[in-house]
């Protein structure tokens, strides 16, 4: 997604651009080129040298030096960049742009570009909520500029409110986003559950599974950066919310179901990647359940969650996981055909390199028309992109 792309960052002076180089490191490390314009005042808290450190590439500072190889550095960068970034962004840069000031080089280059501009603002709180400068912030939203809201926290001035600079991690998820808008599957819906669910047995306990989250995440993340509206239903994990993603967080097999239903209606593909429990218990006490006599057993009355792949029908593709312990591809396969799925990816969760909490995969992909496609051990954002390559082919086919 992110490799071979010209990604202008722009730096501005906050006291946050220190976590720009943490952010120019990362996307050099995707594979991006990333060419760095800094603003004066940025230079006075961070140097230079640190970003060409990081992307091996000249950072320009002056409009007057020739220094970056660019003959005409903003037109040069301007004609070059797929997406232009400034983070961190302050109330001055915010509201130059917006009153179409063109002073220095990262002005000059944003005013030329005909790509996608991402702001990511960092201030003092009452700069941020001043009038003026949501009336410039809300100016550049009708002229195509897209925002990432700052977090809340402690800032240098040692207050606490909104003003710091967004995760990195939420800045790169943004980037790949927009980037991603014209991708294969731009207007395309897809619903994916992840995680496994929490069936109560009282307020304290319940019964779960090891279900990391991370299969389901990853083909939600991939098809948003492949252009596709995306709703994600996860269950308890310990994974951060992807940004330009939907997501509606659920406890219980009964609650997913809920979810699904609601969000499916207008889908296009349903992919079910969520551990969902097999069985839940028949009562729910009110009050926690107390350990009695030593030796005493608890015995507790199951009943069958929802079976929501074989229960929720609709005219959208339905794409299942087969997690097994045995007889994979038999399994899997009668999976597939009791439950009318389109596609179903198999794994051994026994394994220690493809099964729950990894970040590797080994699954077997099978169609309808019981051909199988056995992928190698590959990371479980391969897996998913090979995932939806599939779903994409059946896509076409309709």
């Amino acid at each position: 997604m992110l490799a071979n792309k010209t990604i202008v960052l722009g730096i501005t002076g906050s006291i946050a651009s220190y976590k720009s180089a943490d952010l120019a490191s990362k996307l050099t490390q995707a594979g991006a080129r990333v060419e760095v314009i800094m603003t004066e005042s940025a230079t006075r808290f961070i140097s230079p040298i640190t970003f060409r450190g990081v992307t091996s590439r000249p950072v320009v500072t002056s409009m007057w030096e020739m220094s970056s190889g660019f003959s005409i550095e903003h037109v040069a960068l301007a004609e070059s960049a797929d997406i232009i970034v400034i983070a961190p962004a302050t109330a001055d840069i915010i509201a130059k742009l917006a009153n179409g000031i063109a002073d220095d080089s990262l002005t000059c280059t944003v005013l030329a570009t005909k790509a996608p501009v991402l702001i990511a603002p960092a201030m003092d709180t009452g700069m941020w909520r001043n009038s003026i400068t949501q009336e410039n912030v809300a100016r550049l939203k009708t002229r195509d500029f897209t925002f990432i809201e700052p977090g809340y926290g402690h800032l240098a001035s040692g207050c606490v409110g909104e003003g710091r600079l967004a995760d990195i991690r939420i800045i790169i998820d943004t980037i790949r986003q927009i980037l991603g808008r014209n991708g294969d599957m731009a207007g395309k819906r897809i619903v994916v559950t992840a995680g496994g669910t929490h069936e109560a047995i009282d307020p304290v306990r319940y019964i779960g599974n090891r279900s990391s989250g991370k299969m389901g995440f990853a083909v939600a993340e991939a098809a948003r950066n492949r252009g596709a509206g995306v709703v994600l239903i996860t269950g308890p994990t310990a994974l951060p919310d992807p940004a330009g993603i939907e997501v509606i967080h659920i406890q219980t097999a009964i609650q997913m179901k809920k979810a699904v239903v609601k969000t499916v209606a207008k889908a296009d593909v349903l992919i079910m990647a969520a551990a969902v429990a097999d069985y839940m218990p028949k009562r729910q006490t009110t009050q926690k359940i107390k350990k009695t006599a030593a030796g005493r057993a608890l015995t507790l009355d199951l009943v069958e969650t929802p079976d929501i792949l074989a229960e929720v029908k609709g005219g959208f593709l339905r794409v299942g996981f087969a997690a097994e312990t045995e007889d994979i591809i038999e399994n899997a396969t009668r999976k597939l055909r009791n439950k009318q799925l389109d596609l179903i990816a198999a794994n051994d969760v026994t394994a220690s390199n493809s099964g729950f909490e990894v970040d590797t995969n080994r699954v077997t992909i099978i169609s309808q028309d019981g051909k199988s496609e056995a992928l190698p051990l590959m990371s479980k954002k391969e897996i998913a992109e090979r995932i939806l390559d599939r779903v994409l082919k059946l896509l076409l086919r309709r």
